[in-house]
């Protein structure tokens, strides 16, 4: 059987998403809850796979994380969603109310079924006593209208080469980004907002594109830089990769 599960979590604590040897990661950590709570309940209760829909990066964090859980058991999903959360720590949560988990065809598939992803990059203008370990703190005041103006530089197919490193994952660093915008949050106006929705998002890419922009709004890069680094391969931007911290996977579009 084949549940949709759609999670959030702080990933402060982990290696990303992915599983890895001698590393903790998300993925590793929530197989571990299903088994332990299976475990737990009497009957034949199988676990078999657990994939999600993109690979966040050590330190990234999720509002509106999917992955898929295949297992044998007749556990009915809101029940087996209680479960697992009992073996998680407080730093990740399987959705419940509007997202929680749902049986899901067999052909679903949390990464391949996905048709874009957004995500949300956090940027705060002031220090912050609560919010450390969710935003980038910029002592430096930022010129959000210059910053909105160059984000739609990044809109369509480009090639962001410039924007990624190599990874074994990566088979073209063509992508399209459907939109991109930058506001202030109503309740908290010293947080800068930068969202970008694209079918598919390169290691480092949101990072990248976030630094770059805020080095914009610093008023050290001009419209004319961002397309220099769209059209040609540069290593300018590496050098203002975001830090993780700011970073959330906020929806998966299906």
């Amino acid at each position: 059987m084949k549940f949709k599960i759609s999670l959030e979590y702080a990933g402060t604590n982990y290696s990303g998403w992915k599983k890895q040897k001698n590393a903790k990661t998300v993925q590793d950590t929530i197989i571990n809850a299903v088994k332990t709570a299976f475990s737990k309940c009497n009957g034949k209760n199988i676990f078999t796979d657990l994939q999600g829909s993109g690979r966040t990066d050590k330190g990234v964090h999720a509002l509106g994380q999917v992955a898929h859980l295949e297992c044998d058991t007749m556990i009915a999903p809101h029940i087996l969603q209680f479960k697992i959360n009992d073996e998680l720590p407080s730093d990740i949560n399987i959705l419940d109310n509007i997202l929680d988990i749902v049986k899901a065809p067999q052909n679903f598939h949390a990464r391949h079924s996905a048709v874009s992803r957004q995500y949300l990059y956090r940027i705060s203008e002031r220090r912050t006593a609560f919010e450390k370990k969710f935003v980038w703190w910029i002592k430096d005041s930022l010129n959000i209208e210059k910053m909105s103006v160059a984000s739609a530089l990044f809109k369509g197919m480009h090639d962001f080469s410039s924007f990624t490193e190599e990874s074994p994952d990566q088979q073209s660093t063509k992508v399209l980004i459907e939109d991109i915008n930058i506001s202030r949050n109503e309740s908290s106006k010293y947080i800068i907002l930068i969202r970008i929705r694209a079918s598919h998002f390169l290691w480092k890419m949101v990072r990248r594109i976030a630094g770059v922009l805020a080095e914009t709004g610093r008023g050290n890069f001009t419209d004319k830089d961002i397309l220099y680094f769209i059209k040609n391969y540069s290593d300018a931007p590496a050098k203002y990769t975001a830090p993780p911290s700011g970073l959330f996977l906020e929806k998966v579009y299906y």
